[in-house]
C-alpha cells in the first residue's frame, strides 16, 4: 500500500541485516520507521505495539528469531529465543505459529547455517502473507459486489480495530477486500469504529482508508448497533487474532458485541483471516487464552493538541482501578462466514474442512 505515494510494507529487511518496521505507536500524528537489530529489539516492538495485528506480529516473530541466532545458532539459544518472543504476545496465534515453522526448518541444518535460513524462511512467510491477503481481498470483493447488487446503492461497510495493511506485512485481511472492490470501482462507505482501548480503528484504520482515498467515517464503539437498526450497515467484516478449528473468532474486545447486534439486525458478519491464524488444536474458543494489557490503556489517551504537541491526559479519576481485557471471542453460530485466501465457508469444523482438508484431517 502506499503512503504519500510512496509504497511500503510494514516491515522489510535491510542489507545491514537488521530489519525496518513502521512504528505503529506514532500512528497517525507522525510516520517514523525504526530497525530492530536484536532479539530484544523484536521482542519490545511487539510487546509494546510498535508493530500490532495476528499476521504481522507472527512475521516480526519470524524475523526476532532470526536475529537472535547471528551470533549464536545453538539448539539452546533456539529454544530461549522462541520462548522469549512466544511471551510478548499470547492471544495471536501467528506468533507462535511462525515460530514453530522457522524452528523446523532450521534445527535439522548445522549450526552454521542456521541463522542464513532462518532469515531466510522469516522473508518467505512475508511474501505469503502478502499473497495470501490479497487472495483474502479478492474473495471478500465478491461479497461487497453481491451485497452492492442487493441494496442498489452505496455499500456501507463496518469494521472494527484494525485489521488492514499495518496488520499484516501488506493488503490486511478485513480490510483487503475493501480496498480490492475500491480498487474495481464499486461504491463503498467504511464506518470505523474507534476501538477502545488505544483506538486502533481512529488511528490506524481511519489512517490507512484516508491514504488510499477510501471513503469512511470514524464512529464510537457503541454507534454500530443503533446504525444496523436504521439500516445504515449492509456488511461488517472484522480480522481474528486466533480462530479455533470449529469457527469461533478471537478478535480484539468488542466483536462480539458487534457480532450480537448484526444478529439481531439481519446484518451479515464475517471474519477475514489466513490460514495462519487457524488453531486445529482449539475446539472452544473460551479456551483461548486472552492477554491482559496495562490498566493505562484505559485510564490515559494520547492526542495532539491545538498546540501541535502529542499530549498522554488521564480520563479516570485518581484512584479508580480498571480492567484491560484486550479481546473477546465471537462463537461461531453468529458468524456468517470466515473469509480465507482458500475462498469463503461457514464457520464451523465442516466448512473449514471443506477449505483445508489436509489440516482437518
Amino acid at each position: 500500500m502506499k503512503i504519500a505515494g510512496t509504497a511500503y510494507r510494514t516491515l522489510w529487511p535491510l542489507p545491514s541485516g537488521a530489519v525496518c518496521v513502521i512504528d505503529q505507536s506514532r500512528l497517525p500524528f507522525e510516520f517514523v520507521t525504526l530497525e530492530l537489530a536484536s532479539l530484544e529489539d523484536a521482542a519490545h516492538a511487539i510487546r509494546t505495539m510498535v508493530v500490532r495485528g495476528a499476521p504481522l506480529i507472527g512475521a516480526t516473530a519470524a524475523y526476532g528469531l532470526a536475529l537472535a541466532l547471528r551470533a549464536e545458532a545453538s539448539d539452546e539459544r533456539i529454544a530461549a529465543a522462541a520462548e522469549a518472543l512466544r511471551a510478548t504476545r499470547p492471544t495471536a496465534v501467528n506468533l507462535a505459529w511462525a515460530l514453530a515453522r522457522v524452528r523446523r526448518v532450521i534445527e535439522p541444518l548445522p549450526v552454521p547455517q542456521r541463522a542464513a535460513a532462518a532469515f531466510a524462511e522469516a522473508g518467505r512467510i512475508c511474501e505469503e502473507d502478502v499473497a495470501q491477503c490479497r487472495a483474502i481481498g479478492e474473495h471478500g470483493a465478491k461479497l461487497i459486489r453481491e451485497r452492492s447488487a442487493e441494496v442498489r446503492r452505496r455499500v456501507n461497510v463496518l469494521t472494527h480495530c484494525n485489521a488492514g495493511w499495518l496488520a499484516c506485512v501488506d493488503w490486511g485481511t478485513a480490510l483487503a477486500p475493501i480496498y480490492v472492490a475500491h480498487d474495481a470501482g464499486i461504491e463503498l462507505h467504511v464506518w470505523v469504529d474507534e476501538t477502545r482501548p488505544r483506538n486502533q480503528g481512529a488511528s490506524l484504520t481511519a489512517f490507512e482508508l484516508g491514504a488510499h482515498g477510501v471513503p469512511h467515517t470514524v464512529i464510537v464503539d457503541n454507534l454500530g448497533g443503533h446504525l444496523m437498526q436504521h439500516g445504515e450497515v449492509d456488511l461488517v467484516i472484522v480480522g481474528s487474532d486466533r480462530t479455533t478449528a470449529t469457527g469461533d473468532v478471537c478478535n480484539k474486545v468488542g466483536t462480539y458485541l458487534k457480532a450480537l447486534a448484526a444478529r439481531d439486525n439481519g446484518v451479515p458478519f464475517y471474519a477475514a483471516l489466513p490460514v495462519s491464524t487457524i488453531d486445529w488444536s482449539l475446539e472452544d474458543g473460551r479456551a483461548i487464552e486472552i492477554e491482559a494489557r496495562d490498566a493505562a490503556e484505559v485510564t490515559h489517551l494520547t492526542g495532539r493538541t491545538a498546540a501541535g504537541t502529542l499530549e498522554r491526559v488521564r480520563v479516570v479519576p485518581e484512584g479508580s482501578p480498571a480492567l484491560n481485557l484486550a479481546f473477546d471471542v465471537t462463537p461461531g453460530r453468529l458468524v456468517t462466514g470466515l473469509i480465507t485466501e482458500r475462498g469463503v465457508c461457514a464457520a464451523s469444523r465442516a466448512g473449514l474442512a471443506q477449505l483445508y482438508p489436509e489440516r482437518a484431517a
